[in-house]
């Protein structure tokens, strides 16, 4: 029997490449799974800036009487159809990462390091789909729609980690940088995520609750937002000292090029976020800062891959015990 594996359409062939997956069919499942979690974090922001929160009002059916969206009084039609688009981009979300864990499942030889990896995602899209149904039940609770956030975060994280592993070997980690660098690097990974949290409470405290009928934090919001600001300087900082480091010590091109890319990223993160800020913090803008705050934490996470190694594809030689204590 032919198997659309074996399709003469390279589409087709890709699309059904986890059922006979190879080394690099692997890594491009894992990495549309970055993608696909970095974009439903941004449309979960379009959600909450077109005032869409609710436009769904139970959770997992859309109406008290209807899984599908239907005219009800109290919604309007266009709020209801975004943030159904919302749910459903979940689907996309969970097809990609089943795909990615029958591609770990099916390779051969099969790497249990990858396996333990893809099963992240459909575990962690379960917990994200029921966490979404407590947003809604708690009519948009600012703790529960900055968990949301961070949790989609998290599962970024697990699928930038399986991406990284696909494409090299399982040979005991070896930094690629001197011990500090690397250090400095995790420290760096550390305060992109604090300033994720702080910015989940700026959110949380300023206009764009996603409906009317969602409450906020009793916090300052200039003070949040100066407290937000501060620790985006720290991060500038760090970037700018762990990039200086990389260059003077004649380390390699991939960790230089990283925490290059990484600083731009910052950087534009920063006119952006400056930017929404003098203009009275306009929806648009909002969406665009979210989807700069997603890419600022995936380049974090290259930057921390980028700084050691496990060796090509294939590589599974041991090390001595003294290389592999100073790859941990």
């Amino acid at each position: 029997m032919k198997l659309p594996t074996h399709h003469p359409n390279p589409l087709v062939r890709g699309l059904f490449s986890f059922w006979a997956p190879t080394a690099g069919t692997m890594r491009g499942w894992a990495l549309a799974s970055v993608v696909a979690n970095a974009g439903i974090t941004v449309s979960g922001a379009v959600v909450r800036v077109t005032g869409s929160g609710l436009g769904c009002p139970t959770w997992p059916k859309c109406t008290p009487d209807s899984l599908l969206p239907v005219a009800h009084p109290e919604v309007s039609p266009i709020n209801m159809a975004i943030e159904f688009g919302n749910r459903m981009v979940t689907f996309l979300v969970l097809v990609v990462g089943v795909a990615c864990l029958l591609s770990a499942l099916r390779m051969t030889p099969r790497r249990p390091s990858l396996v333990r990896l893809a099963w992240l995602q459909p575990a962690g899209i379960a917990v994200q789909a029921l966490w979404g149904g407590l947003v809604v039940n708690t009519m948009l609770n600012p703790f529960t729609v900055s968990m949301h956030f961070l949790i989609s975060i998290c599962l970024t994280a697990a699928c930038w980690a399986l991406y990284a592993r696909s494409g090299e070997g399982d040979a005991p980690a070896r930094r690629v940088a001197h011990r500090d660098i690397r250090r400095l690097g995790h420290v760096l990974l550390v305060a992109v995520f604090a300033l994720l949290i702080a910015g989940v409470v700026v959110t949380g405290t300023g206009p764009h609750s996603g409906d009317v009928l969602a409450s906020r934090f009793d916090l300052d919001i200039e003070s949040v937002a100066r407290l937000h600001a501060d620790l985006a300087y720290l991060v500038v900082g760090l970037t700018f000292a762990l990039l200086f480091a990389l260059h003077v010590t004649d380390s390699p091109r991939p960790a230089r090029r990283a925490a290059l890319a990484l600083l731009a990223i910052e950087l534009l993160q920063g006119v952006i976020g400056y930017t929404q800020y003098f203009l009275g913090v306009p929806a648009f803008l909002v969406g665009l800062h979210v989807l700069g705050s997603t890419l600022v934490w995936i380049g974090a996470l290259r930057v921390v891959t980028a700084l050691r190694t496990r060796g090509p594809l294939g590589e599974s030689s041991s090390h001595s015990p003294a290389e592999a204590t100073a790859g941990v």
